[in-house]
């Protein structure tokens, strides 16, 4: 088994990877990364679950193996990397709505030391999309004067996502969506689900990978989804919009809220005795402006989950529309929701191409509203209302 196998559906990006460990290994100790096919800074784009930082994690193995060919998946340097333990192997991952320019510093500063045992010292920035203008600007530095032995590996959605100063300087990884059959195998072969769990779980994640896994192992998520599905159905009025708008906006803020306890208690109660925290909970003078500090981190964090599960929410409701339309044109492409068939074909003689489209339209718009700040109920309210007039 090798670092590779985690790729699902990636086999193109696969063996562009390992001839660059490949190129790599043979250029130590020569200042010919570039001329041997290996670089210092590397961007992975691809739609949100093909595995970007998966694929970055099996190339930053690959990179620190010592084996012939490197990403063996079995020596020390692999599981290191593949458990988040390596000690030449920085992992970044902004879990608010940004990451900042004093974080970007002192990230450029770690960066720049000589790998301690490994053959490189890595940097790997998932969602580097969320850096700000100005560490963007320090992160370009960085990038463009890098140290020999350091490398960069920045994930993000899409180029476009980051300035063109940094993407002009990275080497570039696409990735593709990984097909439903693709997932499905993943599911049944290594995590052991049922076959007919496993593909109406592929198909329901529109190509995520993790979200397949979540939708065939937790009912509660299957639960939820279906909920969601079920709204169209219940836009029968004025009020029953509004109402359906509040339900699914107080669902992903409980889903938000029980994710952000579970992380943030055991945040505060590490950072509180790192601090000295006394046995009767005093804590000693000096310490608010850290514990404010992770508080700030924590809400924004808060605030992230909570629209994520919200455009979760809301791609599950395009999907449902994206059938209906796919059956009014009379397309041949596989419905994502197969088990409503019966409700898809009802909803597709009932409207027209035109109407569905405005209603897809509607749901990208409440997306873009939710991501620029607008209220996420008034957004979503708008939404509803939208989808039972059109």
């Amino acid at each position: 088994m090798s670092v590779w196998d985690d790729l699902v559906g990636q086999e193109p990006v696969a063996r562009q990877l390992a001839a660059a460990a490949e190129a790599g290994a043979a250029a130590l100790g020569r200042d010919e990364r570039a001329a041997a096919g290996m670089t210092h800074a590397w961007l992975f784009t691809g739609p949100p679950g093909s595995g970007q930082g998966t694929a970055a994690r099996a190339f930053a193995a690959a990179l620190q193996c010592r084996e012939t060919p490197p990403g063996c998946g079995h020596c020390a340097s692999c599981h290191q990397t593949l458990q988040g333990t390596h000690a030449d192997i920085e992992v970044v991952r902004p879990s608010g709505l940004s990451y900042g320019v004093r974080q970007t510093r002192e990230l450029v500063l770690r960066a720049a030391s000589s790998p301690s045992g490994g053959r490189w010292q890595i940097v790997l920035f998932e969602n580097a999309d969320l850096a700000t203008e100005a560490a963007a600007n320090a992160l370009l530095k960085a990038i463009e004067e890098p140290p020999p032995r350091t490398v960069w590996l920045l994930c993000a959605p899409s180029p476009e996502d980051l300035v063109t100063t940094i993407r002009s300087r990275c080497r570039l990884v696409t990735l593709r969506t990984p097909s439903p059959s693709a997932i499905a195998d993943v599911l049944t072969l290594r995590d052991g689900i049922d076959a007919e769990i496993a593909a109406e779980a592929a198909r329901a994640s529109q190509g995520h990978i993790g979200r397949a896994r979540q939708l065939a192992t937790d009912p509660e998520a299957r639960k939820r989804r279906a909920e969601v599905l079920s709204l169209p159905r219940r836009l029968t009025g004025v009020a029953p919009a509004v109402n359906a708008a509040a339900a699914l906006v107080a669902a992903a803020e409980a889903d938000a809220k029980a994710t952000a306890e579970e992380l943030n208690e055991p945040e505060t109660s590490d950072l509180r005795r790192a601090l000295g925290e006394s046995e009767k909970g005093r804590m000693p003078r000096g310490t608010a402006g850290a514990l404010k500090d992770l508080e700030d981190r924590q809400k924004s964090r808060a605030t992230r989950v909570k629209r994520d599960f919200l455009d979760r929410a809301l791609l599950d409701l395009a999907s449902y529309y994206r059938d209906v339309l796919a059956l009014q044109l009379g397309s041949p492409v596989e419905p994502v929701n197969g088990d409503r068939s019966a409700e898809l074909r009802s909803a597709a003689s009932t409207g027209t191409p035109e109407a569905t489209l405005r209603r897809l339209e509607a749901i990208m718009e409440c997306r873009q509203r939710v991501e620029a700040n607008v209220n996420p109920l008034l957004a979503v309210e708008a939404m509803t209302l939208a989808l039972r007039t059109s």
